[in-house]
C-alpha cells in the first residue's frame, strides 16, 4: 500500500509542475477522441485498415490515433467522421454561467 501512496504523491508533485495540467488535458482529449473513433469503427465491424482506406489514411495513422498517441487536425477528424458516416461536433462549452 505504501507504493500506492508514494505514486499518489509523485503524481501530485508532477501535476504542480509548469505545463503538466495542460499536457494531461491534451492526453485525455487524444484518448477520448481515439476511443470514440475506435467504437464507431468497431460498430461497423471494420478493421483499422478498412477505416484507413475509407478515410484516405494509413492503418498505422489510425492505430496511433485510436491509441491516443496523436491529436489529429480538424480536417483529419472530418475525414474520419465522413468515412464512418458520422457527424463531427466540435464545441466550446462554458463550465459555469457567466
Amino acid at each position: 500500500m505504501a507504493e500506492r501512496a508514494d505514486w499518489v504523491g509523485v503524481r501530485e508533485r508532477r501535476m504542480d509542475e509548469a505545463g503538466a495540467r495542460e499536457a494531461y488535458q491534451a492526453a485525455r482529449l487524444a484518448f477520448e477522441l481515439g476511443r470514440s473513433v475506435r467504437e464507431l469503427r468497431q460498430r461497423r465491424a471494420w478493421s483499422q485498415a478498412e477505416l484507413a482506406r475509407a478515410a484516405g489514411m494509413t492503418q498505422s495513422a489510425v492505430a496511433r490515433f485510436e491509441a491516443g498517441g496523436t491529436v489529429p487536425t480538424l480536417p483529419v477528424l472530418e475525414r474520419l467522421a465522413e468515412a464512418l458516416d458520422a457527424d463531427l461536433d466540435v464545441r466550446v462549452i462554458p463550465r459555469s454561467a457567466a
